[in-house]
């Protein structure tokens, strides 16, 4: 489950539509002087017609000594000869995603504005091409994978410390952001406009804050402010989600005709889970019969990333029906769909983040009145977030959870059906930018 909070996309009709509206201000000027610090990028590091390099920075930017670490820089240039000399600078979600590593899948998301201005991702420090902190397991994915989320990850991430040659609590999203700034003025870009969505909008608003003299707009897609406390409010959220979904379906003819009892099948289904967990089905990779144990923190973690998606929950009303009769062919099916892009997710980079910048500030009663009664319970603490216990702690200043306040221009906007970043959360952002 590592980069829970990066899956969830708008349609990207509207996405183009509110992008246009802040853009489309800016005046024209020469080309910038970027490119020439790059060069075209080989077949396996972006897309045709895109430029890639890297920029070394100090992994102790404090001490400007020590280890040196590469960030990975992929420019999708401006298709127009007088295009707009301030780019967009494109933010990934994660905490752990890498933006250049996605270049083949997130270039095209913006092709339409480039057109008119450069189009720049950058590998996080600790994602991707930028000394990922990659704590995945070594083993390919096979039918016990299915129940990894069941398993205590403490060994794993404790022998991942020790052949990391990073100190992670030089990972943090302070720290990150002056990288950026680092990359800004490496490229020549006098002014940039910053896109974030989901933990990147926590970035893009490290950096407003951090350098608002190069910024000239932002547009943030999916709020998740510094003082959010990843990842709290998750079961809340995703409880909502579901929750909405299934009012949705009640209130739809067609739906409510085929699942009439959507809401009471849903109940059954985790007391058939407690009582019958060992279920059988058809393997969706190697087409053979197959034996697994299904809890209740496992078909949580199949819902919690289907609510993501609106193409894919809009088959959970049949999903969960069906695997209240017993039949969890298409539920289980789910959980080998949607990885991420191999390298695109560095969950070491999520420790480092959250457990320095969220989990300090998340007490036992925190977890105990937000798991109450949702269905997500307490299973990001008790999986995800268990190695905070041990992961090295980077410094975060009380000044990091403060209001972001800035003149510059900021759109927000958040999905109604947001299983983690919902309106409210933009709500707050919004009074203060």
């Amino acid at each position: 489950m590592s980069g829970w909070l990066s899956a969830f996309r708008p349609p990207l009709s509207t996405l183009a539509a509110f992008l246009t509206v802040v853009l489309s201000a800016a005046c024209q000027g020469a080309p910038t002087p970027a490119l020439e610090k790059l060069a075209p990028c080989r077949l396996a590091d972006g897309p045709p017609d895109t430029y890639c390099g890297h920029l070394r920075v100090s992994e102790d930017r404090h001490a400007r000594s020590g280890r040196a670490i590469d960030l990975k820089i992929v420019v999708a240039p401006a298709l127009r000869r007088d295009g707009h000399p301030d780019p967009l600078f494109v933010f990934e979600g994660g905490p752990g995603g890498g933006a250049a590593t996605l270049a083949f899948s997130r270039v095209p998301m913006f092709r339409r504005f480039q057109r008119d201005r450069d189009i720049v991702l950058v590998d996080q420090r600790g994602t991707g091409g930028s000394n990922s902190l990659d704590c995945s397991p070594e083993v390919p994915r096979d039918v016990d994978d299915l129940n990894l989320v069941e398993h205590d990850a403490a060994d794993r991430y404790r022998a991942c410390l020790d052949r990391l040659a990073a100190d992670p609590r030089q990972y943090t999203t302070d720290v990150a952001m002056d990288d950026i700034e680092d990359v800004r003025l490496y490229l020549g870009y006098e002014r940039i406009n910053v896109y974030g969505w989901s933990y990147g909008t926590r970035a893009a608003l490290v950096y407003l804050r951090r350098h608002e003299a190069a910024v000239r707009a932002v547009i943030l897609d999916g709020v998740a402010p510094p003082d959010m406390r990843l990842p709290l409010y998750a079961p809340r959220d995703s409880q909502r989600a579901l929750d909405r979904l299934l009012d949705d379906c009640a209130r739809d003819a067609v739906c409510a005709r085929e699942f009439p009892t959507l809401r009471q099948s849903v109940a059954v289904l985790w007391d058939r889970i407690a009582a019958q967990p060992r279920v059988s089905f058809t393997h969706p990779r190697t087409g053979m019969p197959t034996d697994v144990t299904v809890t209740a923190r496992l078909v949580g973690a199949v819902v919690f990333r289907s609510l993501y998606s609106p193409e894919i929950s809009a088959l959970l009303p049949r999903l969960l029906t069906d695997a209240s009769d017993g039949r969890f062919q298409g539920l289980l099916a789910l959980a080998y769909t949607g990885d991420a892009q191999k390298g695109a997710m560095s969950d070491g980079l999520f420790l480092s983040v959250v457990c320095a910048e969220d989990r300090p500030r998340i007490s036992t009663e925190d977890i105990a009145r937000e798991s109450q009664g949702r269905f997500m319970g307490a299973t990001m603490f008790e999986t995800q977030m268990k190695p905070c216990e041990y992961w090295p702690r980077g410094s975060v200043d009380d000044a990091f959870y403060t209001p972001v306040k800035s003149a510059r221009p900021v759109l927000i906007f958040s999905g109604e059906n947001d299983p983690v970043t919902p309106p409210r959360h933009g709500a707050r952002a919004s009074r203060n930018t």
